[in-house]
C-alpha cells in the first residue's frame, strides 16, 4: 500500500479526487476533513462506499443534472476518476471494486429520454466504460457477464451506428480482457458469445446484426485460442444467412481474420472443425445453403467435408435421432447407414452415454438399435478412450457426464454393477493409453493444444503425462492433472508412480515455469507428507524410489521430510540407486545417473575409496561398472545424455582393475531342450520371452505402432501360459492353477505393471505376406536389418507344427520393425527348433546362409558394407554359439535322462539323441579354416583361435607330424589372435613352437610383454626397409609413448610430417601429446584446432581450456572430450569391461584433470589451508590410481596427465611443486618395478629436481634391483645421516606430521633391512634401527611387524642351549611387537597372529621357560591383546587355536580358554563348526575341555537373554545325529530313510544353524588401505550364508568303498589343507600377476565331527577324469586293459630305468594318443567359453600341481582329479596321501604330480609351455615368498597330530619291547607320547619347510625314507623358482618315472 499512501498524502492528487468525486455525487456532500488520511485502506473505503450509497438509493437514483451536456460531462468524470484511481485497481490491491461502483453512475447515464440521451452521451458513455476495462481489468474479470452485457447491449440496439461501433469496440476490449484471464474468463466469453449468438438468431434489424458481424471480425482478427474458436463459430453460422448482404459481410469478415492471422481458410477452422462441423451438418436438411457456403469458404467439395468430419457429427446425429441427416449423409457418401455406424459406433457411444438423464439415452440408444445389435463391445477401447478425453473438459458438468457415461458402458458391458469404474478400466488401460497417445501425437490428424489440454485433464497414465509435461503450453495443465490423479488413488496404487513421478519433476524442473513448479510441489509434497505418513513402517520402503532433489532450494522443506522418513545406510542407497539407473524409464536413468554421480563426487566420496580398495573390491564396485556399461550401451530416444553422465560417473569411479572385481553379469539365456515337445518347457520359454525380450522392448520403443505389435505378441504368450484375468480379479470365480499363479507371481514387478493390462485385451495383427525368396537370402539384402528380420520372418513359417508354432507365430509383426532386437533373440531359438526337427531342405538352407554370411566377410571382392558384414557375422556367431550351447547341455542331460527313466524313457532319449545328431553335424558341416578366417576378420578371436588350433590337431593326427615350417603360419595366426585376446602366457607358449619368429613376432612379443626398448629397436629395422610405411611409424611412436620419450617422439613426428604432410591427421594424437608433455603449448594450441578428434586431441583441447580458466569453455570441452573418448565403451558392449580398458582409464584421466583444476583454482589463501587441500587432494589421487590395473603403461599415464595438470597452474606453490616430484617418484617405482631402469632413473632424476622429500629411498631402491646392493645400502645410509634419521641423539622440537613420520619410519625400516640382509652389522645395531623406526611412527602395523619379525630371526639362529635362556625375552618382544602390529592393522594378519600363538603356546610347554618370570608377562600380554586385537583376527588362526585346548599349562589354558570363548561368541555359526571335533573327541581331556567352554558360554548372563545357547544345543543335537549317521550299519542297503532311521535329525527345521560351506567359513578381511580393520563388528562373513531349513527323507548311498556317511580317513587333514589351500587363495589374490591370471584353488568344505568321522562339502558339476578319458578311448575301441599292457607293464617293473623308458614311449603310448582335448570341444563348444575353461584348466592344474609338490601329495591317480563341467576348473580330492606317503608305498610314487599325456593335451597347441608354466612359477614364488604363514597353519599337525601317525606311533613302540610280556606291551601300546607324536609331526613337516625354502634334489626316490629325509645322494641345494619348476616338470614328464608309477595309476592316461 506506499503508492496509495503516497497518493493520498499528495496535495494535487487529493484536491482532483475531492472535485471528482463531488461531481459525482451531486448533491450529496462528503465531509473531507472526517475523513482520516493516516490509513489509506479506510480513506479509500469511505470514498467508494459514498459515491456506491449515491447510487444505489432508490430516492436518490435520480440524475441532478439531467441535460445532455450534464450527462456527457458527468461521462467524462467518470473516465477521469477512473484513470485517478488507477492506483486502487485490484491488480494493486484485493480490497477495493473500484469498476463495480463506477458502472452505477454509467448506467444511470444511458437510461432516459431521447431528448436527453442523444447520441454524443451514449457514446461518452461507452468511451468510460473502455476506460473502466483499461484501468480496473482485474474488477471487470471478477464480475458477472450480465450486467456488463446487458449494458453493452443498449448500444447494439442503439439507431446511431457510430453508437453501435463504441459499444462493439467496448466489446472487443471485454472479450480480450476475459481470454487474457483465467478458465473463469474463458467461461465468461463463452456466456457473451452464446447472447451473441441468441442476438443474431433473433429478429432485430439488419442494421444491428451487421454491426455485431463486423465487431466480431474485428475481435477475429488478434484472437487466439479459445476465443478465435467462438469467433470462427460466430462468423460461419452467418454464412446460412437469407439476406446476402450479411452472408456476404460474414465471408468477407472471415477471409480478413485468416489473412490477419496469417492462415489458410482451412486452416484457420481445423482447430475447431468438430463443433463448426456439427453445427452446419446437423442443418443439412434445414438450412442447405449453410453447408454450401461454409464448403465454399473452406475450399473443400461437400462430400469431403461431410467425411471428414463424420467423427465429430455421426455422434450428434445419432444421439439426437436425426434420422433425415443421417439418411442424407448416406446417400451423399455411397455408405449404408449401418456401414457409417460401424465406423464410428465408438465415438458415437461415447456421446450418447455422456447425455442427460437415462431417459435421453435410452431414447438414443433405442434409435441406435434399430439399425445394429450388440454395438457396444464391437468398439469398446475406442469407446471408453473418447469417454475419458471428455473427462477432461474444463466444464465440469460436462466432466461428470463422461463418468456417467462410463458407468453406462460398464452396465452394458459386465454384469458386476457393484465393480468400481477403476477395475473395470483397468482391463482397457492399454488400448485406452495407445488411442490417447495417437492423439496426442497427432498420428489421426493434427490436434489442437485446448484440444490436447482437455486429452491431457482426462488422462492418467505416467508415460504420456510425463512425455506432454515438456511441451511448455502443456505442463502446468499436465501436473495439476496428475496430482489430481495422485490425489484421489489409494496409497497402494500411488506407490507404483512414485519414482518415475519425482524422476520426471526433477529432470524438468529448471524448465519449468514458477507457476508450474508449484504444481510439481504439490505433487511431491502429496507423495512425502501424505502417502509417506500413511503408508505402514514396513511399507516406507517405497519412498525409497523417490529419486533425490536435495540440490534444488525450492524443495528444500520437502528433502528435509523424506530425509527424516526413510533413514538409509549409504551402502543401501547406492544400491537403490543403481536400481534405478537400470530401470526402462529414461527419465528415471537420467536423474538416478545424476545422483550416483553426485553420490560418488561429494556425497560419499569416502565410501567409494573404501569399497574400491584392497586385493579383492566390494561387490558393489563390479555392480556399479556393469550398470553404467549397460547404461551406455543403451540406444533410442535421450542415449546421449544418458552417456554423458555415464561416462561422467566412470571417470569419477575410475578405471577400476578388472581383476579385483566381479563383473559378471546374469546370463537371461534359455536354452529349449526338448523341441518345444514338452508343454511345460514351451510355456516357460513362452515367460521368458514375455520377461526378457517383449516386455523391454515394449516399455522402452516410443513407435506407438510397434508397440502394438509388441503388445499382441505378450497377449497371445498370455494366452499360451493360461494367463487371464481371473489372476487379478477379486471377483473371479475361475480356478487358477498353481504352475500358472506361481509363474504369474514370479515376473517382476515392472513386468506385471505392463503386462496386466494385457490380460484378456483383443490387440489383432495383420501379417503381410512375405516376397518370394530365393536361398540364400543374405546376398540379396542390402542391410544387416533387412537380412535379419526377413531371415526371420521366413523361418518362423517353417518352424515346427505345435507349440513351436503357436510361439514363434505371434512373432510375425514384431520381427518386421525397425527395431532388430526381438528379431536377433529369437533367431537361434527358430534355428534350433527347424535343425532339430526332420526337415533335410530347411537343414540345407540354413547351412547355405550361414555359409553365405561368412564367406563374405572373407570374399575381397564383397559388395557388402562393413557394418552389415560385421554384424551379419555377430548374429551368426550369436546363432552357432546357441546351437553349440544346446549340443552340450544335451550332452551332460542325456546321461541323467537314461539313468533315471529306463522304461520309457528308452525312446525318448533315443529321439533327444538323434537330435543332438542333427545339430552337431551342421556345427561339423562348416569349414573350419573358413569359420577361422571370417571369425579373424570380425574380431570373434576366440572362435578364431577354437578353429585354428582344431585344423592344426587335425594335421596332427592325419599324418606324421610336417616339419615345423608347414605349421609356422598357423603358430603365427594364434600368436597374433593371442596377442588380440591380451594373454600374453598364450603367446609366450606359441613362441616356444615357432623356431624362426618373423619380426612382426618379435614385435608382438616385446609389446605385450611391456618390453618397449626393444620393441623399438624392431619397429626402426622396419622403418629402415620401408621408410614410408605409416603403420611402421605408428608402431615405434606407440614404444616412445610407452617409454616416456616425448622429446624423440616430437621430433619423429616433426620429421615425418615433412616429408608426409597428408598424414597430419593420423599423427595428431601422437603430435599434440609430445607437444603438451614437454610444454610446447603453442604446438598444442594449433594441433588442437583441427576437425580430428581423436583422444590426445580432446585431452589436449580440455588442458588449453584450462590454461584459459574460460568456466563456459571448460565444461564444453569435457563434456566433448567424454563423449569421444567413452565412445569404445559404447561400442564393447554391457561385458567389455577389458576390451575397453583404456577408454576407462582416458575417462578416469579427465575425471583428474577436472579434480587438479578444481583444487589448484581454488586453492586457501592461507598456507595451512593450502597445504591441508593439497595434502586431501593428494590422498584421493593416491586412492584412486592404487584401484586401477598395477601395469607401467596404466599407471605412467595416469602420472604423466596428473604432472601435466599441475603444471597449469600460473603461480608456483610449493605444495604443488611436491606434488609433481612425488608424481615422478611414483612414475619412477613403477618403472623399476617393471624392469624399466632407464625410465625409472629419468624419473628419478626429474624427482630429485623437484626436492621430492625422501626421494633417497627410491634412488636406493633402484641401485639395488639394478644388482648393487652394498652400494645401495651405502647411498641410503648416508642420505639418512645427512637427514639426521640414523644415530642422530638430538631432540627434535619440530612438529612432523603424520605422513612425514610415516615415511620417515619407512626409510628406517628400509635401511635395517638392508643391513640385515648384507650381514655387515652386529645384530643389536640393526635392531635399534628398527626400534628406531617403531618409535618415529607409532601406531604403524609395519613398523611393529617387522621389528617383531627381526627379533623372530634372531630367535630362530640361537642355538638349543641359547633358546632356553636368551631366547625367551626375544620371544617376548616378538610377541609384543606382533600383538601391536595385529591391533594396528591386517596385512600382517596371517604372518603375526599365527607366529605369536606358537611362541607363546610352545613356551608354556616347556617347563624351563614356563617358570621364568617373563613368561607371566607373556601371558599378560597375550590376555590384554584379546581384548585390543579385533576378534575376526583371531578367527583366522581359529583351527590353530583349536588345536592346542589340550595345553598342559594351567595358566595358558585359562587364557586360550578366554580367547576360544572371545571367538565362539563373536562367530558363533562358523566357529562352533570347528569346535565340533574337540567336543565329540576321542581324547578325553580335549572332550571335556570343550565341553567345559560350551558348558560356560550357555550359562554365561551375558548369554541367556540371547539365542546363543539355543544355538549351541541345536547344533551339538544335530552333530550328534551326525556322528549317528556315520556309525549306522547298513549292510547291503542303498538307502535309509531319515523319518526311519534317524527322526531326530529330520525334526531338526528352520534352526538357523549355519551349513558348513567353504564360501560361509571364510574370513574375508577389510582391505589393508581401508580402516576396516579397527571395527571390531567387521562383516567378515557373508550375511546370505544358507542355513539348513529342512532334510530330505531319502539318504543315497554312493557307490564307494567309504560309502556316502561314513568317512574313514583323518578329515583333520583335509579341513587343515583346505585352510592351507585357503591361505595360498588368498596370496593369491594379493600378487598383481596371479590375480591378472585369476590363479586359485578349487577348494570345499571340510568339517571334522571328530578324529574318524566329518562333514564335507559336495562339488558340484564335477567329473573325474578317468571316465572321461576311458569315454573317448571306447569310441576308438581301445581297451581300458589288455593282456599285452599287462606284459609290458610287468617287464617296466623287473627293469631298468632306461628299458623302462623305452618299453613306456614305444610300447604303451602309441596304445593310447592323447584324446583329451576333444573333452574340452566337446562340453564347451561356444569358443569364448571354450578359451576360458581351458584357461581355467591350465591355471588351476599349475597351482595344484606346485601346491602338491610342496605338500607332498601323492595317489594323483585319475578319479582323485576332477573336472568342473562348467568352467574347467581343475578339483583335487582325497588328500590321505599326505607328506611324501606316495614315496613309501610298495611301488614308490617318483612324480611330483600328475602331468601325464592326457593332462598335456588338454593344455592345447602350446602343451606344458607358456599359460602353464607361467602358473606355475609364479605360484612356486609366491609359495616360497611366503613361508612362514603357510607354515603356520600346519603347525596345528604338531599339537593335534593325525590318528595314522598315532597308529605308527604305536606300532614302532611294539617293535621295540619285549615280546615276552604281551600284555604289558598291550597296556603301553594303548598310550603314545605326546613327544614322540610331536616328532613324527616335525619330521613330517621338515620338507615342506625345505621346499618352500627352494632346497631340493630329485635324487632317486629309493634314497628316501618317509618323512622326505636324505640318506644319500646328492645334497640338496637352493633352486631359482623357474630352475625348480623346470625340473619339476621334466622329472613330472621323465618317461622313466611315468614307466615305473604303479600301473593302476595309469601314467599312459
Amino acid at each position: 500500500m506506499s503508492q496509495t499512501a503516497d497518493c493520498i498524502d499528495s496535495s494535487y492528487w487529493r484536491t482532483t479526487l475531492q472535485r471528482l468525486v463531488s461531481a459525482l455525487i451531486a448533491p450529496d456532500e462528503l465531509q473531507w476533513k472526517s475523513i482520516g488520511r493516516k490509513d489509506p485502506t479506510s480513506y479509500m473505503q469511505r470514498i467508494l462506499d459514498k459515491i456506491k450509497s449515491r447510487w444505489t438509493r432508490r430516492y436518490c437514483r435520480e440524475l441532478h443534472y439531467s441535460s445532455p451536456s450534464a450527462r456527457a460531462t458527468l461521462a467524462e468524470n467518470v473516465a477521469s476518476l477512473a484513470s485517478h484511481l488507477k492506483p486502487f485497481s485490484r491488480s494493486q490491491s484485493s480490497q477495493f471494486r473500484v469498476a463495480a461502483v463506477l458502472l452505477l453512475p454509467l448506467n444511470r447515464i444511458v437510461e432516459g429520454p431521447s431528448t436527453e440521451v442523444d447520441g454524443h452521451v451514449r457514446r461518452q458513455a461507452f468511451s468510460a466504460f473502455r476506460t473502466i476495462i483499461r484501468e480496473h481489468p482485474a474488477d471487470i474479470q471478477s464480475d458477472e457477464p450480465s450486467p456488463v452485457f446487458d449494458f453493452l447491449q443498449r448500444g447494439f440496439n442503439d439507431k446511431d451506428r457510430s453508437v453501435r461501433v463504441d459499444a462493439g469496440r467496448a466489446l472487443s476490449d471485454l472479450v480480450h480482457l476475459h481470454a487474457r484471464a483465467n478458465d473463469k474468463g474463458c467461461k465468461f466469453n463463452e456466456t457473451i458469445f452464446m447472447k451473441i449468438n441468441s442476438l443474431l438468431e433473433s429478429s432485430v434489424k439488419d442494421a444491428v446484426k451487421e454491426t455485431l458481424v463486423v465487431t466480431i471480425g474485428s475481435i477475429g482478427r488478434d484472437a487466439q485460442f479459445e476465443l478465435l474458436g467462438s469467433v470462427v463459430h460466430c462468423l460461419i453460422s452467418q454464412l446460412g444467412q437469407n439476406n446476402h448482404v450479411l452472408k456476404g459481410l460474414a465471408y468477407t469478415q472471415l477471409l480478413e481474420i485468416a489473412k490477419a492471422q496469417m492462415k489458410s481458410p482451412y486452416t484457420l477452422v481445423s482447430p475447431y472443425l468438430s463443433q463448426v462441423a456439427i453445427f452446419v451438418v446437423s442443418r443439412k436438411c434445414t438450412n442447405p445453403v449453410l453447408i454450401l457456403e461454409t464448403c465454399r469458404f473452406l475450399s473443400v467439395y461437400p462430400p469431403d467435408f461431410i467425411s471428414v468430419t463424420l467423427p465429430n457429427t455421426l455422434p450428434y446425429l445419432f444421439a439426437n435421432s436425426e434420422a433425415k441427416v443421417i439418411e442424407e449423409i448416406s446417400e451423399d457418401l455411397g455408405q449404408t447407414i449401418l456401414t457409417l455406424f460401424m465406423k464410428h459406433s465408438h465415438q458415437i457411444l461415447a456421446h450418447v452415454y455422456q447425455q442427460h438423464g437415462p431417459a435421453q439415452t435410452t431414447r438414443s440408444l433405442t434409435f441406435i438399435m434399430n439399425i445394429i445389435s450388440r454395438v457396444v463391445q464391437s468398439c469398446v477401447v475406442a469407446l471408453l478412450a473418447d469417454l475419458v478425453v471428455v473427462l477432461g473438459h474444463e466444464n465440469e458438468e460436462r466432466a461428470a457426464l463422461a463418468v456417467d457415461a462410463l458407468r453406462k458402458v460398464q452396465r452394458s458391458i459386465t454384469s458386476e454393477t457393484e465393480l468400481g469404474l477403476s477395475p473395470f478400466l483397468k482391463t482397457y488401460m492399454l488400448g485406452i493409453v495407445s488411442n490417447l497417445n495417437e492423439m496426442l501425437q497427432d498420428v489421426h490428424g493434427k490436434k489442437s493444444f485446448p484440444a490436447k489440454k482437455q486429452i491431457l485433464r482426462g488422462l492418467e497414465i505416467m508415460a504420456t503425462l510425463q512425455t506432454m509435461f515438456l511441451v511448455p503450453e502443456l505442463a502446468e495443465v499436465t501436473l495439476s492433472t496428475w496430482y489430481t490423479f495422485l490425489s484421489t488413488l489409494n496409497v497402494e496404487d500411488v506407490i507404483p508412480h512414485i519414482g518415475t513421478t519425482s524422476a520426471a519433476i526433477v529432470s524438468a524442473w529448471s524448465a519449468l515455469s514458477p507457476s508450474t513448479q508449484e504444481s510439481a510441489k504439490k505433487c511431491l509434497r502429496h507423495i512425502v507428507f501424505d502417502v509417506g505418513s500413511t503408508v505402514r513402517n514396513d511399507a516406507k520402503a517405497n519412498l525409497d524410489e523417490v529419486v533425490d532433489f536435495g540440490h534444488i532450494p525450492e524443495l528444500s522443506a520437502i528433502y528435509t521430510q523424506l530425509q527424516s522418513v526413510r533413514i538409509w545406510d549409504p551402502r543401501a542407497q547406492l544400491q537403490k540407486v543403481l536400481d534405478r539407473c537400470s530401470s526402462n524409464n529414461i527419465t528415471v536413468v537420467q536423474v538416478a545417473l545424476f545422483e550416483l554421480k553426485n553420490f560418488m563426487k561429494n556425497n560419499q566420496a569416502s565410501l567409494i575409496q573404501d569399497l574400491a580398495a584392497g586385493d579383492a573390491f566390494d561387490p558393489l564396485i563390479g555392480s556399479i561398472q556393469l550398470t553404467l556399461f549397460q547404461v551406455v550401451t543403451r540406444d533410442g530416444e535421450g542415449s546421449d545424455t544418458l552417456r554423458q553422465l555415464a561416462f561422467e560417473c566412470m571417470g569419477i569411479l575410475g578405471a577400476v582393475d578388472p581383476d579385483r572385481c566381479d563383473l559378471t553379469s546374469a546370463d537371461t539365456k534359455m536354452i529349449v531342450r526338448n523341441n518345444f515337445e514338452d508343454d511345460t518347457e514351451a510355456r516357460s520359454f513362452a515367460l521368458h520371452l514375455i520377461q526378457d525380450v517383449l516386455v523391454d522392448a515394449f516399455r522402452s520403443t516410443s513407435d506407438i505402432k510397434y508397440q502394438g505389435h509388441l503388445a499382441y505378441t505378450i497377449q497371445e504368450l498370455l494366452l499360451l501360459c493360461k494367463f487371464s484375468t481371473a489372476l487379478v480379479s477379486s471377483e473371479s470365480t475361475a480356478s487358477v492353477s498353481a504352475w500358472v499363479r506361481n509363474r504369474w507371481n514370479g515376473f517382476p514387478k515392472h513386468v506385471l505393471e505392463t503386462v496386466t493390462p494385457l490380460l484378456g485385451a483383443k490387440f489383432k495383427a495383420s501379417h503381410k505376406e512375405l516376397p518370394h525368396l530365393s536361398s540364400p537370402i543374405y546376398p540379396h539384402q542390402k542391410t544387416y536389418r533387412e537380412w535379419v528380420q526377413l531371415w526371420t520372418a521366413h523361418l518362423i513359417t517353417k518352424a515346427s507344427d505345435g507349440m513351436a508354432q503357436n510361439i514363434f507365430g505371434v512373432f510375425r509383426s514384431a520381427v518386421r520393425n525397425k527395431d532388430v532386437g526381438v528379431a536377433h533373440h529369437i533367431l537361434p531359438h527358430l534355428v534350433l527348433n527347424i535343425l532339430a526337427s526332420e526337415n533335410d531342405e530347411n537343414t540345407s538352407s540354413i547351412i547355405q546362409e550361414l555359409t553365405a554370411v561368412l564367406k563374405d566377410q572373407v570374399a575381397p571382392d564383397s559388395l557388402s558394407t562393413p557394418d552389415k558384414k560385421f554384424l551379419s557375422a555377430q548374429a551368426v556367431f550369436t546363432l552357432l554359439d546357441h546351437l553349440s550351447a544346446y549340443v552340450r547341455v544335451q550332452r551332460q542331460d542325456l546321461p541323467k535322462k537314461v539313468e533315471g527313466r529306463r522304461s520309457r524313457g528308452n525312446s525318448e532319449s533315443m529321439i533327444r539323441q538323434q537330435q543332438l545328431i542333427r545339430v552337431d553335424s551342421v556345427l561339423s558341416s562348416i569349414d573350419h579354416e573358413l569359420m577361422a578366417k571370417a571369425a579373424l576378420q570380425c574380431r570373434a578371436h576366440a572362435r578364431s583361435l577354437m578353429n585354428f588350433e582344431k585344423q592344426i590337431v587335425s594335421m596332427r593326427e592325419r599324418q606324421p607330424p610336417p616339419p615345423g615350417a608347414d605349421f609356422t603360419p598357423y603358430y603365427e595366426r594364434l600368436h597374433e589372435i593371442y596377442a588380440q585376446l591380451d594373454q600374453p602366457d598364450g603367446m609366450e607358449g606359441i613362441s616356444t613352437l615357432i623356431l624362426s619368429p618373423s619380426l612382426e613376432h618379435q614385435i608382438r612379443q616385446h609389446e605385450s610383454t611391456g618390453r618397449w626398448t626393444a620393441a623399438q629397436s624392431c619397429w626402426e629395422v622396419r622403418l629402415q626397409q620401408q621408410p614410408d610405411n605409416l603403420d611402421f611409424h605408428l608402431g615405434l611412436l606407440r614404444c616412445l609413448r610407452n617409454l616416456g620419450h616425448f622429446d624423440t617422439l616430437r621430433t619423429h613426428v616433426q620429421g615425418v610430417l615433412v616429408r608426409n604432410p597428408e598424414w597430419q591427421s593420423v599423427l595428431a594424437d601422437f603430435q599434440v601429446e609430445s607437444a603438451w608433455m614437454i610444454g610446447a603449448w603453442d604446438d598444442v594450441h594449433n594441433t588442437a584446432n583441427t576437425e580430428h578428434e581423436g583422444p590426445s586431441v580432446v585431452k589436449a583441447r580440455v588442458l588449453l581450456a584450462m590454461r584459459s580458466g574460460e568456466l563456459q569453455q571448460i565444461e564444453e570441452s569435457l563434456r566433448r572430450a567424454r563423449l569421444v573418448l567413452g565412445a569404445p565403451i559404447a561400442a564393447s558392449g554391457p561385458s567389455g569391461h577389458r576390451r575397453a580398458y583404456d577408454a576407462l582409464v582416458d575417462l578416469h584421466m579427465i575425471h583428474e584433470l577436472e579434480l587438479i583444476h578444481d583444487a589448484v583454482s581454488s586453492l586457501p589463501p592461507s598456507s595451512q589451508g593450502r597445504k591441508s587441500a593439497i595434502a586431501t587432494l593428494s590422498q584421493i589421487l593416491s586412492a584412486r590410481l592404487d584401484r586401477t590395473l598395477p601395469t607401467f603403461r596404466v599407471h605412467e599415464s595416469l602420472l604423466s596427465m596428473r604432472r601435466t595438470a599441475f603444471s597449469l597452474s600460473t603461480v608456483s606453490r610449493p605444495s604443488i611443486t611436491s606434488q609433481i616430484g612425488q608424481s615422478w617418484l611414483a612414475s619412477a617405482k613403477i618403472a623399476r618395478k617393471a624392469g624399466q631402469w632407464q625410465t625409472a632413473y629419468s624419473a628419478m632424476l626429474q624427482a630429485q629436481y623437484t626436492n621430492a622429500r625422501f626421494s633417497f629411498m627410491e634412488s636406493g631402491k633402484l641401485v639395488r634391483a639394478r644388482g648393487e646392493p652394498l652400494r645401495a645400502l651405502q647411498e641410503l645410509e648416508n642420505s639418512m645421516r645427512i637427514l639426521g634419521f640414523v644415530d642422530n641423539n638430538a631432540v627434535d622440537l619440530t612438529r612432523e606430521d603424520e605422513q612425514s613420520k610415516r615415511m620417515k619410519a619407512k626409510a628406517q625400516i628400509l635401511l635395517a633391512r638392508w643391513m640385515n640382509e648384507s650381514d655387515r652389522y652386529e645384530a643389536s645395531y640393526v635392531l635399534k634401527q628398527f626400534q628406531n623406526a617403531a618409535d618415529s611412527a607409532p601406531g604403524w602395523e609395519s613398523a611393529y611387524y617387522h621389528l617383531g619379525h627381526f627379533q623372530d630371526q634372531c630367535y630362530r639362529n640361537l642355538s638349543a642351549d641359547d633358546k632356553s635362556s636368551r631366547g625367551i625375552k626375544m620371544n617376548f618382544q616378538t610377541i609384543k611387537c606382533f600383538t601391536e602390529a595385529a591391533a594396528h592393522g591386517n596385512k600382517f594378519v596371517y604372518q603375526t597372529i599365527p607366529r605369536l600363538l606358537t611362541l607363546w603356546l610352545d613356551i608354556g610347554e616347556r617347563k624351563v621357560t614356563a617358570e621364568n618370570p617373563l613368561f607371566d608377562k607373556i601371558n599378560t600380554v597375550v590376555a590384554s591383546s584379546i581384548d585390543t586385537i579385533p576378534v575376526y583376527k583371531w578367527f583366522t588362526a581359529f583351527p590353530q587355536i583349536v588345536s592346542r585346548i589340550g595345553h598342559p599349562n594351567r595358566i595358558v589354558y585359562l587364557v586360550l580358554s578366554k580367547l576360544i570363548s572371545s571367538v565362539i561368541r563373536e562367530y558363533p555359526n562358523q566357529a562352533l563348526w570347528f569346535f565340533a571335533s574337540v567336543v565329540n573327541s576321542t581324547k578325553p581331556t580335549r572332550q571335556q575341555r570343550g565341553r567345559t567352554i560350551l558348558d560356560q558360554l550357555k550359562n554365561s548372563p551375558v548369554n541367556t537373554d540371547s539365542s546363543f545357547p539355543d544355538l549351541i544345543t541345536n547344533l551339538h543335537a544335530m552333530i550328534d545325529e551326525l556322528l549317528r549317521l556315520c556309525n549306522y550299519p547298513i549292510g547291503d542297503r542303498k538307502t535309509l530313510s531319515m523319518r526311519r532311521d534317524f527322526p531326530k535329525l529330520l525334526g531338526i527345521k528352520e534352526c538357523n544353524i549355519l551349513i558348513p560351506l567353504q564360501s560361509s567359513l571364510t574370513v574375508n578381511l577389510p582391505p589393508v588401505s581401508s580402516m576396516g580393520h579397527r571395527d571390531r563388528r567387521h562383516n567378515v562373513f557373508d550375511p546370505l550364508s544358507p542355513t539348513f531349513t529342512v532334510f530330505y527323507d531319502e539318504i543315497e548311498i554312493m557307490h564307494s568303498l567309504a560309502k556316502p556317511r561314513k568317512i574313514t580317513d583323518d578329515l583333520r587333514k583335509d579341513a587343515r589343507l583346505m585352510d592351507f589351500n585357503g591361505i595360498i587363495n588368498k596370496l593369491l589374490k594379493t600378487n598383481s600377476e596371479s590375480r591378472r591370471r585369476q590363479l586359485h584353488i578349487r577348494t570345499y568344505g571340510v568339517v571334522a565331527l571328530n578324529e574318524e568321522c566329518g562333514v564335507i562339502q559336495w562339488v558340484p558339476n564335477t567329473i573325474p577324469v578317468r571316465p572321461v578319458l576311458l569315454k573317448y578311448y571306447e569310441t576308438r575301441n581301445i581297451p581300458a586293459w589288455s593282456k599285452e599292457l599287462n606284459d609290458v607293464t610287468r617287464r617296466i617293473k623287473d627293469g631298468s630305468d632306461k628299458d623302462a623308458a623305452e618299453l613306456f614311449v614305444t610300447k604303451i603310448l602309441p596304445e593310447f594318443p592323447p584324446v583329451f582335448h576333444e573333452w574340452f570341444v566337446e562340453t564347451f563348444p561356444e569358443p569364448s567359453v571354450w578359451l576360458v575353461s581351458r584357461l581355467n584348466y591350465g591355471r588351476t592344474m599349475a597351482v595344484m600341481s606346485m601346491v602338491g609338490f610342496i605338500l607332498g601329495l601323492g595317489d594323483r591317480h585319475c578319479e582323485n582329479i576332477l573336472l568342473d563341467t562348467n568352467n574347467g576348473d581343475v578339483v583335487h580330492v582325497d588328500f590321505n596321501c599326505l607328506f611324501e606317503k606316495g614315496k613309501t608305498l610298495d611301488t614308490p610314487e617318483r612324480v611330483p604330480f600328475r602331468l601325464t599325456q592326457n593332462l598335456v593335451d588338454g593344455l592345447g597347441v602350446t602343451g606344458i609351455e607358456g599359460v602353464f608354466r607361467i602358473a606355475c612359477e609364479i605360484t612356486m614364488q609366491l609359495l616360497r615368498d611366503n613361508k612362514d604363514p603357510l607354515m603356520s597353519v600346519l603347525d596345528a599337525f604338531i599339537h593335534d597330530p593325525l590318528v595314522e601317525w598315532e597308529d605308527e606311533t604305536r606300532k614302532r613302540q611294539r617293535e621295540r619291547r619285549n615280546a615276552k610280556d604281551k600284555d604289558k606291551d598291550k597296556t603301553n601300546s594303548a598310550t603314545v607320547k605326546t613327544a614322540d607324536l610331536r616328532l613324527w609331526a616335525k619330521s613330517a613337516l621338515r620338507p615342506i619347510e625345505r621346499k618352500l625354502k627352494g632346497l631340493y634334489s630329485p635324487t632317486n626316490v629309493k634314497e628316501r625314507t618317509y618323512g622326505g629325509i636324505t640318506r644319500g645322494g646328492e645334497e640338496e641345494r637352493e633352486i631359482s623358482t623357474s630352475n625348480l619348476v623346470q625340473m619339476l616338470i621334466q622329472e613330472a614328464i621323465d618317461p622313466a618315472n611315468l614307466g615305473k608309477m604303479y600301473p593302476g595309476w595309469a601314467a599312459w592316461h
